[in-house]
């Protein structure tokens, strides 16, 4: 058995890092990003807790090296995919899981946080953790993983 691996999610910050983000994300062994983040000291200050990867959202400049299109990992053995969403339109967890190939399928874009099984691939969009909209509570996700396995948990950030 190994120790678990604790990986922060978060997406759609929107050049707003909320200082709850460093409570919550304090241990984790690393942090990949969704998309949308608008602004280097975004990354830079997630960078301050743990190692962190991004993908490009829409709102995002095009062309930053900093930003991926794409991200594909392996971590205990769990394939890992994380892209924003935007490219899929208002996507759902089926079309997320039906669209890419891994284990577990991590995307932002519409803002609505939610964990789901879709056969055996969870698909996670860790909802907004930037500026509050379209009446949803802001929120990253906590993704661990143990024996090959993963789980996810939801954790609202206040206002």
């Amino acid at each position: 058995m190994t120790a678990p691996v604790r990986i922060g999610l978060i997406s759609d910050t929107h050049g707003l890092l909320r200082v709850q983000v460093h409570e919550v994300f304090a241990g984790v062994d690393r942090i990949l990003h969704a998309g949308d983040v608008c602004g280097d000291e975004i990354l830079d200050e997630l960078a301050l807790i743990a190692p962190v990867q991004a993908v490009f959202g829409n709102c995002d400049v095009p062309g930053d090296p900093r930003l991926a299109e794409s991200l594909q990992l392996t971590v205990g053995g769990v394939r890992i995919h994380v892209r924003h969403g935007h490219e899929l339109g208002r996507p759902r967890p089926a079309q997320v899981a039906a669209a890419y190939d891994a284990d577990v399928c991590v995307y932002g874009h519409t803002h609505r946080q939610m964990i789901e099984r879709v056969g055996d691939r969870l698909v996670v969009n860790p909802g907004a953790a930037g500026p509050r909209r379209f009446d949803l509570e802001s929120s990253v996700a906590i993704l661990t993983i143990a024996d090959g396995r993963a789980d996810a948990t939801l954790v609202p950030l206040t206002p």
